[in-house]
Order: structure tokens, then sequence, then C-alpha cells
């Protein structure tokens, strides 16, 4: 059975970057082999379907990417000239800090599904590049998923660690809100410099253009819903892989080993490995690996597959920046966390 699973496991992370057409349909290829991975494991019972039906963040979600689809689209003529008039006013790469930085941080309160769609709509406006575009969203989606575990509210992750470590609303703030701002004003950093184009000659062929329709914005969100029901199959099918290779790790091993997060379910993750006997570092070890692979591949996260979806962006585009940014912030937080 293990065997099985690790080969459904590696095929998970190489078939989206090799095919084309896994790539088109990531939602319904991930599904598929979740379905795989439950039937291998044999937890693919009525228990488990009652347990992902019965899931109302899955509902939560996919309401609220159908919701702010048609907002954004009933809006979007507004949305567009109050960027045009702030970045008359606004140096470029200031607004792009900014960008993400505020949204890194708001994605907390308005939740990291909302922080995505206000994102995408941004930055298809920007005055940049295609492929700077896609540089600024992904490293402001490494922000989104950095932001969204300072309250309980912002991310299923952050409301398992809450629930299973027994603390109030503030803890994550307090605890990770040295490690969580810092990191979000350095990508707004990176991301500004991608800005560098805003003078130069751009190949409009190549621009982002999200056109909505009403179709579009249904099959979205029902893309989405779909999404969230892959990711419980794929935590509870990969689950034997979970409690016989990553939990008895050490810590300082178990902070690498979840880089697995960038194709796994953060939530499913730290819902099998938080537990409140934990040290401090232990947690914040535990946390910070998973929020930070997160952003390394587009099933990482809901907010890279709601920014892929919408603004085109191929899985080899993503890994491109993703993986390294991803890496060099495992290196930087591994030494803060454990060295210094």
């Amino acid at each position: 059975m293990l065997y099985v699973l690790i080969l459904l496991l590696i095929i998970t992370f190489v078939l989206p970057i090799v095919s084309k057409k896994v790539e088109k349909n990531l939602e319904v290829f991930l599904f598929l082999v979740g379905l795989a991975a439950s039937i291998a494991s044999g937890v693919l019972n009525k228990e488990l379907l009652l347990k992902i039906t019965e899931n109302k963040f899955m509902y939560i979600i996919a309401f609220a990417v159908l919701v702010g689809g048609f907002l954004f689209k009933a809006l979007n003529e507004r949305i567009e000239g109050a960027i045009e008039y702030a970045l008359k006013r606004i140096p470029l790469k200031i607004f792009i800090f900014l960008l993400i930085v505020i949204i890194g941080l708001l994605s907390s309160v308005i939740t990291a599904i909302i922080a995505a769609l206000l994102l995408v709509e941004i930055v298809s406006i920007l005055p940049i590049s295609r492929a700077n575009k896609i540089k600024v969203d992904i490293v402001a989606c490494f922000s989104i998923g950095l932001g969204a575990v300072l309250t309980p509210i912002g991310e299923p992750l952050s409301t398992i660690v809450v629930s299973r470590l027994g603390v109030d609303f503030w803890f994550l703030l307090k605890e990770f809100g040295v490690y969580v701002v810092p990191g979000i004003i350095i990508l707004g950093i990176i991301g500004a410099l991608f800005g560098a184009q805003q003078n130069k000659t751009i190949d409009h062929s190549q621009e982002i253009t999200i056109v909505e329709t009403t179709s579009v914005i249904i099959i979205r969100a029902l893309k989405i819903f779909l999404f969230i029901i892959a990711l419980e199959l794929l935590g509870e099918g990969f689950k034997p892989i979970i409690d016989a290779f990553i939990l008895p790790l050490d810590t300082r091993y178990l902070y690498w080993v979840n880089m697995s997060s960038a194709v796994l379910d953060n939530a499913t993750l730290a819902a099998a490995e938080i537990s409140s006997k934990m040290t401090e570092t232990q947690i914040k070890a535990v946390l910070m690996g998973l929020l930070i692979s997160g952003g390394m591949m587009i099933p990482g996260n809901i907010p890279n597959i709601i920014s892929a979806g919408k603004l085109r962006i191929k899985s080899s585009e993503w890994i491109k920046l993703g993986v390294p940014l991803g890496i060099g912030m495992m290196i930087v937080y591994y030494v803060i966390i454990f060295a210094i």
C-alpha cells in the first residue's frame, strides 16, 4: 500500500509540470489522485464521504468565490478606475510594495480567498509585462499564505491550530506576528522589484486579460469546490505516509519535509502534526514550514489555485519563481528558528 501511495505522491508532483492536459484540468487531476489514494489506503467509505460533505468551509469558500466573481465583474470598471487613479499619484514600485503588504495583512481579516480574488483583479490591471504580473502575483500569494495565519478566520490551517492548541483568538498574532509581518514586508520589497518594466515597451499580445462571463464565474467556483474535496481526499489518502514517515521525524527534519504541503493540504498536515504537547519551537517550526512551502506550487494553497486559474499561470511558470523563493525563505526561517 505504501509503495502505491508513494507512487501517487510522485505523480502528484510531476504530472502537472510535464503534462499540459493535466495542468489545464488540475482540480480534476487532484480529485482523481485523491480518490485513488483514498482507495489505496482503504479509507474511502461512507463515513469519509459524509465527513467531506459536512465540511462547512468547503461551501463557504465556493460561495465566496462565486459571489466575489460576480461582485468584481459588476465593479470592474470602478476598481480599474481607482487603481489607475492611484497609479498616477503613487510610483508603481511603491504601489506594488503596498499591494503585497496590505493584501497579506488583510488576508487574516477578510480571509485568504477574498484577498486572492481582490489580488488578481488588481494585478491584471498593472502596467507591467505579463511575466512580471505573474511574478508579482506569486510573491503576493506567498504574502497571503503567511498573513492569513495571524487570526483563526484567515484560513483553515489557522483555525485548526487554534483549536488543537486550545488557545485564544490572538495567540497566532502574538506568537507568529514577529515572524510573519517582517516576512510580508520583505516579500513586498521583492515584489516591488518586478515593477521595473513600467517605462519599457510591453508586448500587449502577451498581456493578461480577464474575461468574466457568468459561465466562467460559475465554473471557477465549481472547480474550487472540487479542489477542496480533492484536498480532503488527498489528506486522508496520504495519511499512512504522514503517519509512517513524517510524524516520527525530529522537528528540524519535519520542517523541511513539510515542503510536501506544496501539493498537499497544509491544514490536513497541521491537523496531523500540531499537538499541545509540543514545545514553542516545535510549533513554530512545523507551522512556518507549512506556511512557506504552500506558496511553492499551484496546488499548495487555494489562493494559488484562484490566481493561476484567473491569470492563466502555468505550473512551470509558477515553479520557476515559487520554488527558489520558497526554498530561500525556508532557509532564512530555519536559521531564525533553530540557530538564533
